[in-house]
């Protein structure tokens, strides 16, 4: 089986680097124009995070093919942090524990990281199985959720954060059982 992962297209929230989780922003201007310059791989069927940046970008790019929204795919609750950037981060004490910790603590009033990531990787496993007899399936999601399931199966093994993809951009893989291999970046 192959799979694409692609991130979602810019919001205006990745425009101005904020931590964008579950506000259900939509695709800025800017990242429609830039979507609409890329090409990507061809696919049976296309699976999206609910989201509404997921949507619309799968809309835009696999306007042929139906999609198939899938709970679990969203990206990380950011809590506290949730709509701001670093700037406006910056001297909160609980930004900084979390800074110092790489990333591991828990989102203050937000999701547990490692929650997240087994989230991602069981709403990912379940529509893999679901789907299991597809030739080719394009997820588009979230970074969070591209580098959670990365992070469990790709091979050679490497750290969440080596898999972060720039919006609009992504990998195509092949699954062999429990293993994901990276075959070339999109």
């Amino acid at each position: 089986m192959m799979i694409n992962f692609i991130r979602h297209g810019k919001t205006n929230g990745n425009l101005e680097k904020r931590y964008i989780g579950r506000t259900d922003e939509p695709l800025s201007e800017k990242g429609r124009a830039e979507l609409s310059e890329m090409k990507y791989p061809d696919c049976d069927i296309v699976i999206s995070s609910p989201m509404k940046r997921c949507r619309e970008t799968a809309e835009m790019i696999y306007s042929h093919k139906k999609i198939i929204c899938v709970g679990g795919l969203e990206e990380c609750d950011f809590g506290d942090f949730e709509g701001k950037n670093y700037l406006e981060l910056s001297g909160d004490p609980n930004y900084q524990k979390w800074i110092d910790s790489s990333g591991r603590l828990p989102f203050p009033n937000g999701e547990d990281t490692e929650a997240f990531k087994k989230r991602c990787i069981s709403a990912f496993e379940k529509a893999v199985e679901k789907y299991t007899d597809i030739g080719v399936i394009s997820f588009v999601v979230h970074g969070g959720t591209i580098m959670s399931i990365l992070e469990k199966y790709a091979v050679p093994k490497k750290d969440y954060f080596d898999f972060q993809v720039k919006n609009g951009h992504g990998y195509i893989t092949e699954v062999d059982g429990k293993k994901i291999t990276i075959l070339e970046q999109i």
